[in-house]
């Protein structure tokens, strides 16, 4: 394993100029943006560095490292602040510093109008660090580090217009779900120090074998919890639609590119830990199926072209987290989708910006329409990365998604069965509602009100869609070509190829099956809503208004957690109120009362004095007459 000194500036250089910008206050508002793109950007030359060496090292001696210092050495708990780069951790650096640096250059323009736009790029910036110390850090505590900064730093974005207090809500909504997450990795954490006496990846990792398969159990139920909080899985998915209150460029950060993939890379990178317990592995794909189905049947009814989005993300990390929890076989098929997720979904964010800042900041697709004659630029790449999402060749979603549906489906008996129809239901589901996005937004008759000028954004906007839509056309073929990046992972993940691995459903019956259910899906929208009124039917099915309500999730949490936390405070407020001060106040006024009639005693009359005295004197001849009889 090497050593490197360069790994510290991808954290340092981004962390260092967030604190800058927000230190220096608004001396940096005319600047500010400016000095974080370019920060933003060396990271992403550092990254394309280290993978060219990385490249030019044989297989096994690929990774880096950085010990930064001593960090804790508290008994027998050692940890250092310590660097880890390998073949997975820089398919995480390149994304985020690659598609981060694309969504800084369109953040200028996107938010040139806005007064705070110093303060938003240096949040961008602590998110940028935040998230490449998550994947960097070289054990569990390290990269629970980065972890919490990146809810800190979500928080921050998703309610950065705090002003309007549904956004606000919005960011306390992510926050909380999120911690809900952080406990499961606190716990596994402590799990894996009490069982091997390391929370680092290779300690855990050489005890993995011989540990219990009641601890593995306990830590991959764990670690699972923590992915479904940041990656909004089911039971966890409720804050991710609302978060897409923040500006559109943190929807295309936080929510395609990096923090809802982190539960991806923290399952992936725990991969001894499943590959070692059959009942975690088992909680993952059921998760990861519940998830992509949920997301998906969420995506039909939604009018809020954000929110759509948002749901779609949803569904594309539950086929991710579904491919982790496939074996060997699945790792590098999680990691290749998330990868091709990152462009084609960033792009269509960043699209669905476009078309608001065209369209004066509405959202609801149905005041949209014939759109694409006046944004073609727009529609274009937003048309490249739909047909990437579909899995229609040879776009980057048919390299990836059909390998997780291909690898589901092969998992053996009603297991695959069951895993493969979910995953291939939901890949009909997709197509039904991007389609139906695709058709709204861009399709048909003209629905916006009067006033609106919708026109085309100008090139620091444009010209990031461009170079993503590009990857969601290439970036498929060039990663699976030959096994690429199967072969490029295996040392991390003990990856295996669909020639490694055990027999698997021929990939062009799967191909076949995905494209026809995509064609249905496509043409069942195309009949639905190529006439759309710009007003929302009534008259729907329950089924919809389940769909639009989320099904029932936040209703769902508020019967379950809220309304009961609700009744246990009040009823915590009335026993303190009525046992513990009720125990309080008796004391006081019992002493009180005491003290009443113990003043009259002491009254300050030499007569009653005298009295009293005459009165024991009474007492005392009395007791000793008593006592000598």
């Amino acid at each position: 394993m090497r050593t490197s000194s360069l790994l510290v500036y991808l954290i340092a250089l981004p962390l260092f100029s967030s604190a800058l910008l927000l230190l220096l206050g608004r001396i940096a508002d005319k600047w500010g943006h400016i000095l974080a793109t370019l920060i933003t950007a060396s990271t992403f030359v550092i990254g394309v560095y280290e993978f060219m060496k990385m490249h030019s090292q044989p297989s096994g001696s690929r990774a880096v490292t950085q010990k930064l210092f001593d960090w804790i050495s508290v008994g027998t708990l050692k940890v250092d602040a310590a660097l880890l780069l390998d073949q997975l951790s820089i398919c995480f650096v390149l994304l985020i510093t690659g598609v981060g640096t694309l969504i800084h250059i369109y953040s200028i323009a996107y938010m040139s109008h806005d007064k705070d736009r110093r303060r938003f790029f240096a949040f961008l910036n602590l998110f940028i660090a935040a998230m490449l110390l998550l994947v960097l850090g070289d054990s569990y505590l390290n990269l629970y580090v980065g972890w919490e900064g990146v809810g800190l730093a979500s928080y921050l974005l998703i309610g950065f217009w705090n002003h309007n207090p549904t956004y606000a809500v919005a960011s306390k909504k992510a926050f909380v779900a999120n911690r809900v997450g952080d406990l499961g990795l606190s716990l596994a954490i402590m799990i894996c120090f009490a069982q091997f006496g390391t929370v680092s990846f290779a300690g855990v990792k050489a005890g993995a074998h011989g540990a219990s398969s009641a601890a593995l159990a306990g830590i991959g139920a764990m670690l699972l919890l923590a992915a479904c909080g940041k990656s909004a899985q089911f039971p966890l998915q409720s804050w991710l639609g609302d978060a897409m209150a923040g500006p559109t460029p943190v929807s295309a950060l936080i929510h395609a590119a990096t923090m809802v993939t982190a539960g991806v890379y923290l399952i992936s990178r725990s991969n001894f830990i499943f590959d070692a317990s059959s009942t975690a592995r088992l909680l993952v794909v059921i998760v990861g199926a519940i998830t992509l189905l949920f997301g998906a049947i969420i995506g039909t009814a939604k009018d809020d072209i954000k929110k759509a989005l948002a749901a779609s993300t949803m569904s594309q990390i539950g086929y991710m987290i579904l491919a982790t929890g496939l074996g060997p076989v699945g790792y590098a098929f999680a990691i290749l989708h998330l990868l091709t997720h990152g462009f084609f979904k960033a792009g269509m964010f960043l699209g669905a910006g476009s078309v608001m800042h065209g369209m004066d900041d509405e959202v609801n697709m149905r005041k949209y329409g014939g759109l694409a004659k006046l944004m073609p630029i727009t529609a274009v790449t937003f048309g490249l990365g739909y047909l990437a999402i579909l899995g229609v060749p040879p776009f980057a979603g048919f390299y990836s998604k059909d390998k997780i549906i291909e690898t589901a489906f092969n998992a053996g008996g009603i297991k695959g069965i069951l895993l493969g129809g979910a995953a291939l239901l939901g890949a009909a589901i997709t197509a039904f509602y991007m389609t139906r996005l695709m058709v709204m937004t861009f399709i048909g008759a003209k629905r916006w009100k009067a006033g609106s000028h919708p026109h085309e954004s100008p090139l620091l906007m444009t010209l990031p869609m461009i170079l993503l839509a590009v990857g969601s056309v290439a970036s498929g073929f060039l990663l699976s070509y030959g096994s690429a990046l199967v072969h490029w992972l295996q040392p991390v993940v003990n990856s295996q190829s669909m020639e490694e691995g055990k027999p698997l459903m021929p990939a062009l019956t799967v191909s076949l099956l995905a494209l026809g259910v995509v064609v249905l899906g496509a043409f069942f929208a195309i009949t639905k809503y190529r006439s759309v009124s710009d007003l929302a039917p009534e008259d729907v099915s329950i089924f919809t208004k389940a769909a639009r309500k989320d099904l029932y999730q936040d209703l769902l949490n508020d019967k379950v957690f809220v309304e009961p936390g609700t009744l246990l405070t009040a009823g915590l407020v009335k026993t303190d109120d009525r046992v513990i001060d009720g125990f309080v106040r008796f004391v006081g006024n019992f002493l009180a009362a005491t003290s009443d009639v113990l003043r009259k005693v002491q009254n300050g009359f030499v007569r009653s004095y005298a009295l009293l005295m005459l009165a024991g004197l009474v007492i005392t001849v009395i007791a000793v007459w008593v006592i000598g009889a």
